[in-house]
């Protein structure tokens, strides 16, 4: 098999196996706990603010950051120490729900901030955007072409 297909290797990562929605269940466009990086950062300020539920304790008192979508997103999207910087914060107090929201905002604002800018360029320059895929299906039928080729060869079709 290995000399007509290319046997696929598996690229987990267990960190990220499962994200969790706005709602604290897994992330799920069904589902509408999503959040789309590609939003204008009012609309994720909007979203991040409203649906991410948090609990009521009060602003100087310790929070836990396991038990909080807020850091769990975070965490998936901010590097390790900076993850583990905002925990420190929300374990010791004097740090809210507030803050870390605002956190959350800004690492997902400036963490896709290359990403949003193309997807941007792209959504306004749909004929390029045609051409581009146009271009990538021409590729792809190639290779999809000589594969076949291989497995006619190998079948004696």
């Amino acid at each position: 098999m290995g000399e007509t297909f290319v046997v696929p290797q598996e690229m987990t990562r267990t960190e990220t196996m499962l994200i969790p929605g706005l709602d604290g269940a897994k992330m799920s466009k069904s589902k509408g706990n999503t959040l789309n990086v590609f939003d204008e950062p009012s609309a994720l300020k909007k979203r991040i603010n409203k649906e991410i539920i948090t609990d009521a304790t009060p602003l100087e008192e310790p929070k836990d950051p396991d038990s909080a979508v807020v850091w769990q997103l975070y965490q998936a999207i901010a590097g390790e120490a900076q993850s583990q910087e905002m925990a420190e914060k929300l374990r010791a107090g004097g740090y809210g729900w507030g803050h870390a929201k605002k956190d959350l905002l800004e690492a997902i604002v400036d963490g896709f901030a290359a990403e949003r800018a193309e997807f941007n360029r792209w959504m306004e320059d749909r004929g390029g955007l045609d051409a581009e895929l146009s271009k990538g299906a021409a590729q792809a039928r190639e290779v999809a072409s000589s594969v076949l080729d291989r497995v006619r060869t190998k079948i004696g079709y």
